[in-house]
């Protein structure tokens, strides 16, 4: 025990009421009839505490309580390595008649004498580590008043101090407590009041440490200097953890920021638990940054796959050369032909020699209107093909060439993101599929020719450039024994040469001259005319702008009248600009129509067409107009295309309605919606001095 007197005594009111004794804090007041007395002082060092208790004063009474009393436990120098505690280590302040636990005790009524607790003693331990069992207790509390007024007393000191606490990787707990620590205060009687608690301390933690015990800080908190109060260790920053990610324990406590954390999912990487799309992102500036850069890419990645389109429509679809007519001059007005007229025949000119027939399909290869076949077999083919077998492969290509729903949504992703890589990944994918389908999956079934089914030839579909425009060119496949196959091409006249793109800026009209084309027109063109003759429209065509057709085809019914058909007429051969197949939605296509024409007579004027004079070779149409070579356009009546008079001229013009002049150009119908405006400026908007460098082209096809 300690003193009854000491440091923090308890103080007496005139009628003997006391008050507790103070240590570890103020000792409780003692009052009788609301007159009290201050308890005992606070007194001694938290951080190395070694004093004893105090009790209630008044050393001559015998009812005086005395204090609790010092426990030391090593020392600085020689601390106690390891202290298991199964009892109990008590350095507690006495109470009054020691009875006050059970509310059990007896006063003398003659006794005036009323003390207050005595305060609570010291407990100083010196050690490295601390096992404190479930019954165990170390205790230093204050000793209750009496039950007449008198205080509590204070609570006493309880101090560990570590004599080595581990940190970072090497951190291990010091202490494990089970058992209980008290250092509360003791309670006082009728008004008095109870002491204030004692206090446990330790020696000050490491940075990352918390507590008495030295206890790692909570998850989420950083601690950065030394001490051991809770209030030390501070939130991480909010700012500083990703959305996806979780602070974790780190051995020996965070003493640092930034505080470690990790992802919550394996699908998220560290540093910013991005995804390996957003890592990409964010690798190149964020997601503005980033659609910039790659909208840019996706542009320069469609104007590469516009440019490398020949490429992909297959090096067998590209125009070859035309073999070279017996006798014929090199035209050496246009020198950069001359390489052209030079070139051996090659086996493509074989091929075309076994040409039949050009069948194109019809629709706009869009998703309302996908391209198609019809059923019934042109009249150029019905000699070599089975009809019911070709009704199926109809079928089955038509199929094919329809779009499926994803399809559409791919398409408008794209169209949203960057048109031209939309526009090229529609045409191009559709393409590809026919030509994986006939090369090597259609059996060939409907062709007459044996070899042809058992070769898997005698098929081929092809494309312009653009990819706008598809066809399915008949071969013979050598076994037919037919002597009137293949026709030669006064007897394919009239003949349906189809314009490929569609009039914008991504697909401007223009005349494929693929081989096959180029061999047949050689047959009364020469090849160095009828090069010029493409060029030169190719130009003109260029030059159309879609919707905007009945003024824009107006310059190209000139050029055909004053460059073209002049050049052709001394071959027998005259080209006029037409349409074909309407479709249900108002799409057509547009190209030329090809036939034969002897000369008759002098020229003659027709009068003025857009104000100038208009001079009209007579002729005259040698064939009928039978079934043109994409098999839809019929005509049974002979068509004067050189006329005597201007009134014959007019009335034979309109006996075939799908051929386009001056007179019935206004009359053309192209198909408008409510998004007109916008699919003008997109599909045609074109480059600053764009139209003036293809002018220039018109001109140079014109010396």
């Amino acid at each position: 025990m300690g003193c009854i007197g000491g440091v923090g005594r308890g103080n007496f009111l005139d009628n003997g009421i006391g008050s507790g004794g103070g240590h570890g804090g103020k000792g409780g007041l003692g009052c009788y009839n609301s007159s009290c007395v201050e308890g005992g002082i606070s007194y001694g060092n938290t951080e190395l505490p070694c004093k004893l208790g105090s009790g209630s004063g008044n050393e001559s009474s015998a009812d005086s309580t005395a204090g609790g009393g010092v426990i030391v436990m090593g020392s600085v120098e020689h601390p106690l390595s390891s202290l298991s505690v199964e009892g109990a280590v008590r350095a507690d302040g006495e109470s009054f008649e020691e009875t006050v636990w059970q509310q059990e005790y007896s006063v003398s009524n003659d006794s005036s004498i009323a003390p207050g607790g005595g305060s609570g003693g010291t407990v100083l331990l010196f050690l490295h580590t601390l096992t404190l069992g479930e019954s165990a207790i170390l205790s230093s509390v204050g000793g209750y008043g009496s039950p007449k007024g008198g205080g509590g007393g204070r609570g006493g000191r309880i101090h560990f101090h570590w004599s080595d606490i581990p940190t970072g990787d090497v951190y291990q707990p010091i202490a494990s407590v089970k058992g209980s620590i008290y250092a509360r205060e003791g309670f006082g009687r009728g008004e008095s009041g109870g002491g204030e608690n004692g206090t446990v301390t330790s020696k000050a933690c490491s940075k990352g440490l918390y507590g008495t015990f030295c206890l790692e800080c909570p998850v989420g908190t950083f601690k950065n200097v030394s001490g051991s109060d809770s209030s030390f260790c501070h939130p991480c920053p909010a700012s500083e953890l990703p959305h996806r990610a979780i602070y974790i324990a780190v051995r020996g406590g965070i003493a640092e920021i930034p505080c470690p954390y990790e992802c919550i999912s394996d699908s998220y990487h560290m540093p910013h638990c991005f995804t390996a799309l957003e890592e990409l992102i964010y690798t190149f500036g964020g997601p503005w940054l980033f659609c910039l850069l790659l909208m840019g890419f996706l542009i320069l990645l469609a104007l590469v796959l516009s440019v490398a389109q020949m490429e992909f429509v297959g090096v067998d679809e590209l125009p070859g050369p035309a073999p070279t007519q017996h006798g014929s001059q090199i035209d050496h007005s246009f020198p950069f032909l001359e390489s052209l007229n030079e070139v051996l025949e090659t086996n493509r000119v074989e091929e075309s020699q076994s040409h039949v027939h050009r069948m194109y399909f019809m629709g706009p290869n869009t998703f309302s209107e996908p391209w198609h076949l019809p059923h019934t077999p042109p009249e150029e083919i019905k000699e070599i093909v089975y009809e019911g077998a070709y009704n199926t492969f109809v079928d089955e290509i038509n199929a094919i060439a329809a779009y499926q729903w994803w399809e559409g949504a791919i398409y408008t992703i794209l169209s949203f993101l960057v048109y031209p890589l939309a526009w090229s990944w529609r045409q191009g994918m559709r393409l590809q599929r026919l030509r994986e389908f006939v090369r090597s999956e259609y059996d060939h079934a409907f062709l007459c020719s044996c070899r042809s089914r058992a070769l898997y030839e005698g098929l081929k579909v092809s494309a312009t450039a653009d990819l706008m425009l598809a066809y399915v060119d008949f071969f013979l496949g050598g076994d037919e024994k037919r002597t009137d196959l293949p026709p030669r091409l006064p007897q394919r006249f009239p003949m349906a040469i189809i314009f490929g793109g569609d009039g914008s800026y991504m697909a401007p009209f223009s005349l494929q001259n693929d081989n096959i084309l180029t061999c047949l027109m050689s047959q009364l063109v020469p090849s160095t005319t009828w090069y010029r003759l493409v060029a030169g429209l190719n130009a003109q065509l260029r030059l159309v702008c879609h919707g905007r057709l009945r003024v824009a085809f107006r310059p190209v019914l000139r050029w055909l009248e004053t460059h073209a058909n002049p050049a052709l007429r001394i071959h027998g051969v005259r080209i006029d600009l037409a349409w074909f197949q309407a479709a249900s939605g108002g799409y057509r296509q547009y190209g030329l129509l090809v036939y034969s024409v002897e000369e008759e007579s002098e020229p003659i004027s027709l009068g003025n067409t857009n104000g100038g004079v208009r001079t009209q070779i007579l002729s005259r149409v040698k064939t009928a107009y039978m079934q043109n070579q994409s098999g839809y356009l019929r005509e049974d009546a002979l068509l004067t295309q050189g006329h005597r008079s201007s009134e014959v001229f007019a009335r034979q013009k309109r006996s075939y309605r799908g051929l386009i002049d001056t007179n019935n150009l206004q009359m053309l119908e192209e198909k408008r919606d409510m998004f007109y405006l916008l699919s003008f400026i997109v599909h045609n908007t074109k480059p600053v001095g764009h139209q003036d460098r293809e002018v220039g082209e018109e001109g140079a096809c014109e010396k």
